[in-house]
């Protein structure tokens, strides 16, 4: 048994602890306990765990991310709600911890987050500044390990197998070390999983945020795993949770007594899949090369929105962003989804192969306004978006179309116009679609 001080970063040996101290099924996430204590700076915080020093793959996500970054910039923010988000008709994208406690959440209507919080902050999202920030957490992961696969721009997988000769400590003491050159050089707290697989590193992420680092070893794996909802397993979304609650299976401990042919004969390949994350079973690496399998914006109306003339104006705008971002990452795609969500609520989408990868406004716009059509039938609508899928390089892109002999004079009328905004910004020219209909 090992323990190591969060705060002074003392890494020692200890007795063996009882379950439920510092040691049970939470796994060391920042046990405070009369039994637990750092023998150096007898600080609290201290994480003591059996396979402290064996285990390796991490799961490192912000705490409130853009909320604290927004706080870290705004000290008179600090003690009080803050979310992050867009307009009265918009979506929250973040809440502080202090928002939280009201019962916000992330994707809540922002109608309802103002309702259950009047007296927080709301602040639009500045992506470029988050993104910023993410920027400079990611070349301090990259200095641990270059096994970094980023999830998303506030979370990522790390594998530090084989680290421990070149640092000179375990993978717990390097990710610890992490958390505090986090907090103390870029001024935003993060929570740390870590276990023998990504599936259960991020389940351990979750347990104690914020500030929190807690472990799930091998041995402990299958009975902390036994009491967990089937919802925690990755893929299972709300259908199948529902589906497979209808067969009375709502614990991964149920799924861990079942046979695999069972479970694979009833649900197909997501039964194995659900078979296997039961049991804590999860072979994918940490793929630090991982590559972006779609590009797509939206947008959320200030007021529902049912004119097919007044969907087509925002769909474009949403096109050139994506256009703008697949240009910048010199990829194309082929594959355009069209999201829709009602008033009520009800997503909707829609997708169309193209006849090969583009890159272009234009081509993604006809594309995505032939799918609005067959939607914008009268219903009223709060929110559009338009994505690019089956992203590949884009040498291969918008080739020349015999059958289509206005394509070229779209293509170059594109690249001039693309020509013209990168000197004098993205404003400089615009089509004549981009200017909203009046009544």
């Amino acid at each position: 048994m090992s323990g190591l001080c969060r705060e002074c970063e003392t890494f020692f040996p200890t007795p063996h602890i009882p379950e439920g101290g510092a040691a049970g099924h939470k796994s060391g996430q920042d046990a405070a306990t009369p039994r637990a204590r750092c023998p150096r700076c007898r600080s609290p915080r201290v994480i003591v765990h059996a396979e402290l020093e064996q285990l390796s793959i991490g799961h490192v996500d912000c705490d409130a991310f853009y909320a604290a970054v927004e706080k870290r910039d705004r000290p008179d923010l600090r003690d009080r709600p803050v979310i992050i988000g867009g307009g009265h008709r918009g979506v929250v994208s973040t809440a502080c911890y202090i928002a939280r406690l009201s019962g916000v959440r992330s994707a809540m209507p922002m109608f309802t987050a103002r309702k259950l919080c009047p007296d927080a902050v709301v602040l639009p999202p500045d992506m470029g500044k988050y993104r910023r920030v993410a920027g400079e957490i990611r070349q301090l992961m990259n200095a641990l390990t270059p096994l970094v696969e980023p999830v998303s721009i506030d979370e990522a997988f790390l594998d530090l197998s084989g680290t421990a000769a070149l640092h000179k400590m375990s993978p717990a003491q390097s990710l610890n070390h992490l958390t505090r050159q986090i907090e103390t050089q870029i001024g935003v707290t993060v929570s740390v999983g870590l276990s023998h697989n990504k599936f259960l590193a991020k389940l351990a992420s979750d347990l104690d945020k914020p500030r929190g680092f807690s472990l799930i070893g091998q041995a402990e794996t299958a009975s902390f795993l036994a009491s967990r909802s089937v919802g925690m397993i990755w893929g299972v979304g709300k259908v199948m949770r529902e589906q497979l609650a209808g067969d009375g299976i709502t614990t991964m401990g149920q799924v861990q007594q079942m046979a695999l042919e069972d479970l694979a004969r009833r649900y197909g390949q997501m039964g194995s899949h659900i078979w296997h994350l039961a049991r804590g079973l999860d072979r994918r690496r940490v793929e630090p090369d991982s590559a972006t399998k779609s590009i797509s914006a939206e947008t959320t109306f200030d007021i529902d929105i049912a004119d097919a003339e007044a969907l087509s104006a925002e769909l474009w705008p949403l096109c050139e962003k994506v256009a703008y971002r697949l240009k910048s990452a010199g990829l194309a795609g082929q594959v355009v989804h069209l999201k829709l969500k009602t008033a009520g609520f009800r997503l909707i989408t829609r997708q169309t192969r193209l006849s090969a990868p583009s890159q272009l406004a234009e081509t993604l716009y006809r594309a995505g306004q032939a799918l609005l059509q067959k939607e914008a039938t009268g219903d009223w609508y709060r929110l559009i978006g338009i994505g690019m899928d089956a992203l590949q390089d884009a040498q291969d892109a918008d080739p020349i179309d015999l059958g289509d002999p206005d394509a070229l004079r779209r293509r170059k009328v594109e690249e001039a116009m693309d020509s013209v905004r990168a000197k004098l910004g993205q404003d400089a020219i615009i089509k004549g679609r981009s200017l909203k209909p009046t009544k």
